[in-house]
């Protein structure tokens, strides 16, 4: 069984420098709570991993906003302006990158394998200093694992041994990104007891997650 987490003590856990990976699709799936407690707490020097930059002073973009993120790896910025203008300040470095291919970065870390192969970005600046692999007589990129020191994930309901379900488009990242980080903390809307959610409901089992943050008061 595993005792709910306070934020505070999540908090401390995570420290200056840490490359997390966040779940979520503009905002959808993101642990709301636990990247305002971040920012509060004034950390810095973070790398953020995940579909997008939400807009600011929402969601991921309250550590954009605080000043707390150093690099962003993500598939689009689009809809936080705020971003935008630190990257070409160069006060934020931004690498992007194509989102099937960034999930699949996440799920080859997670499960132990040496890279993935894509043509996705041939011909592009996403090609400039990767290694290219042919096969078959076809060209591909070489694109590398991505891991990360913690998984930040929301959750529609977690049991007290860690098994999670997630609500419609909230599946998005937090599955596979639970396999590619060596701490997993789970923000959820519900924590209910071991047996209410359906074993063909759970997307995340237990063994893979580390705490479970408690409910907000």
């Amino acid at each position: 069984m595993k005792k709910p987490m306070r934020m505070a003590d999540a908090v401390d856990i995570i420290p200056d420098g840490a490359t997390i990976l966040f779940g979520g699709f503009m905002g959808v799936g993101s642990p709301h709570r636990l990247f305002a407690a971040l920012a509060q707490a004034g950390k810095n020097d973070l790398t953020v991993i995940g579909n997008d930059a939400a807009r600011p002073d929402q969601g991921v973009g309250k550590l954009i906003t605080a000043g707390a993120v150093k690099k962003v790896i993500a598939s689009h910025i689009g809809l936080n302006p705020e971003l935008q203008q630190k990257m070409i300040a160069g006060e934020i470095e931004v690498d992007l990158v194509p989102q099937g291919t960034l999930a699949e970065r996440i799920r080859a870390g997670g499960f132990g394998l040496g890279g993935v192969l894509t043509a996705t970005g041939l011909g592009t600046p996403v090609e400039d200093g990767k290694q290219t692999v042919e096969v078959d007589g076809e060209t591909f990129l070489l694109e590398k694992p991505i891991r990360a020191d913690f998984a930040l994930l929301h959750a529609q309901h977690a049991d007290y041994v860690g098994n999670l379900e997630y609500s419609l488009t909230a599946h998005n990242f937090n599955p596979v990104m639970a396999m590619a980080a060596d701490c997993v903390i789970v923000e959820a809307a519900e924590i209910v007891p071991v047996g209410v959610i359906p074993p063909d409901h759970v997307k995340t089992p237990g063994i893979l997650v580390d705490h479970i943050l408690e409910r907000a008061a």
